[in-house]
C-alpha cells in the first residue's frame, strides 16, 4: 500500500481544501503537469502534420501516451481512441453505429445523462429505447435486461459504477447475457477507470468509454474510447487527420484510431494523461481501489448514524457517498461545508436525473474520494455534516 501522506505532496491544492469532489474531476499530479509544460516549452507543434523535428517529437509523445493508456486498459493501441471526455466517446458510438427504424436499444435508469440522452436521441432515427429499472440501492438486475432483449436489440449501454449511488453493476453478467444473444455492449467506465483494476480484453465489452480527468488523474478535455471492432462505427466528424485521400468525387478515411480523431488533438492533454496513468500504475490500481472504497464505506456508515441524514446506495460501495440533510437543499449543504470547513463536495442531480427521480430523490450532496484523501479528512467531514444537521 502506498503512503497517502507522501503522495499528497504531488497535489498542491490539497494544502488549501479538503477535496471530496473527485467523482467530477480528480486533481492532477505534478508529474503530469510537468509533462504538459515540457510540451509547451520544448516541442509544441501539431500532430502528424510535418516532417520537422518538433512535429515528429509531438507526434511520438502523443502516440507514446496512447500506448500507455492502452497498456493500462489491456487494449490494442489501434483500438484505443483519444477523445475529449466520456460524453464525446459515447456520442461517437451512438451517432456512428447507424441505428435505423425499429432498432432496439437497452439502457438503464441509473445512467449519467451522457449514457442516457445520446440513446434517447436515436428515437429520431426510429430506434426503440427500453430502460431497465433500479432497486433502492441503485443496482440493475441483469435478469431484467435479459427479459428486455428482442430480435431487434442492437445495443446494451450500461454504466459500470453509478456516480450517484456508488453501486457497482454486474457488468460481467450483463456482457454474458449480451454474448448469448449476439448483442454489442457499451460500458460507461467514467467512474471505474482508474478506481478499479480493469482488463478490457478479459471483460470482452464491445465499447468502453472513460474520462481522462476522473480516475485516470489526467487533465480535463481528455477521454478514451475503446472499440473492439472499429468497422462497426462510422466516423461522424471528418476533416484533417481522418482523410487519406480526397477529390471532387469523394474521400477515403484512414483506419482506426485516426479516422475517429478529426482535427488537431489535445496534444498537451493526452501527453499529460499518459504521465498521469504512469503515476497511477506505479501506485497500483488495486491499492487505489481498496483505499477509495474503504473511505467511502466508512463515511456512509458514519453518516447513517447522524439524525436527520439520509444516505443513498449500498454499504458495499465504490468510492463515493450521496446524502441529504433533512430540511436543507443539497446546494445549501455544499456551501456550508465549503464555508465552514473548506470542504469541497458536489451537489445537485449529478447529471443523473432519471435515477434520482425514480427513487424519489430531489438532488443530493455527494462526497467522492480519490487516492489522496485521508481518514482524518473523513473525520472532519463527518463532524461537519453532524454540526450542520444539528443546527437545522
Amino acid at each position: 500500500m502506498y503512503d497517502v501522506y507522501e503522495i499528497r505532496k504531488d497535489f498542491p491544492v490539497l494544502e488549501k481544501v479538503i477535496y471530496l469532489d473527485s467523482g467530477a474531476t480528480t486533481q492532477t499530479p505534478k508529474s503530469a503537469v510537468l509533462a504538459m509544460n515540457d510540451f509547451f516549452y520544448n516541442y509544441a507543434a501539431n500532430y502528424g502534420r510535418g516532417a520537422h523535428r518538433l512535429s515528429i517529437e509531438a507526434t511520438n509523445a502523443f502516440e507514446d501516451a496512447r500506448e500507455i493508456v492502452a497498456d493500462f486498459l489491456n487494449t490494442p493501441p489501434e483500438n484505443t481512441i483519444m477523445t475529449k471526455n466520456t460524453t464525446d466517446s459515447i456520442n461517437i458510438v451512438a451517432n456512428g453505429f447507424g441505428f435505423q427504424k425499429g432498432d432496439h436499444i437497452i439502457t438503464t435508469m441509473i445512467e449519467h445523462h451522457s449514457n442516457f440522452v445520446p440513446w434517447l436521441r436515436q428515437k429520431e432515427n426510429g430506434a426503440v429505447i427500453s430502460v431497465a429499472d433500479i432497486d433502492s440501492e441503485g443496482f440493475v438486475n441483469p435478469n431484467q435486461i435479459d427479459e428486455m432483449i428482442t430480435d431487434q436489440t442492437k445495443m446494451i449501454a450500461v454504466g459500470h459504477i453509478s456516480n450517484v449511488f456508488g453501486s457497482i453493476q454486474n457488468i460481467e453478467k450483463i456482457i454474458q447475457i449480451a454474448r448469448k444473444n449476439n448483442i454489442p455492449v457499451l460500458v460507461d467506465g467514467a467512474q471505474s477507470a482508474g478506481h478499479m483494476e480493469l482488463d478490457l480484453k478479459a471483460l470482452d465489452c464491445d465499447y468502453f468509454a472513460a474520462a481522462g480527468h476522473k480516475g485516470l488523474l489526467g487533465p480535463q478535455g481528455t477521454g478514451v474510447l475503446y472499440i473492439k471492432n472499429p468497422e462497426t462505427i462510422q466516423p461522424t466528424v471528418l476533416g484533417g487527420g481522418t482523410t487519406s485521400d480526397a477529390d471532387t468525387c469523394g474521400f477515403t478515411t484512414k483506419s482506426s484510431p485516426e479516422c475517429f480523431e478529426a482535427g488537431t488533438p489535445n496534444l498537451p492533454g493526452v501527453i499529460g494523461l499518459g504521465a498521469a496513468v504512469e503515476y497511477l500504475q506505479k501506485l497500483g490500481v488495486k491499492n487505489v481501489e481498496s483505499h477509495d472504497n474503504k473511505l467511502a464505506q466508512d463515511t456512509a456508515k458514519r453518516l447513517k448514524e447522524i439524525a436527520g441524514v439520509e444516505v443513498y446506495g449500498p454499504q458495499n460501495r465504490a468510492g463515493l457517498v450521496s446524502f441529504n440533510i433533512e430540511g436543507l437543499e443539497p446546494h445549501t449543504v455544499a456551501m456550508r461545508l465549503d464555508k465552514v470547513k473548506n470542504i469541497c463536495v458536489r451537489s445537485g442531480y449529478h447529471c443523473a436525473i432519471p435515477g434520482q427521480k425514480a427513487l424519489g430523490i430531489n438532488g443530493s450532496s455527494r462526497a467522492s474520494f480519490a487516492l489522496y484523501n485521508t481518514e482524518e479528512e473523513v473525520d472532519i467531514f463527518v463532524e461537519a455534516v453532524g454540526e450542520i444537521a444539528g443546527s437545522r
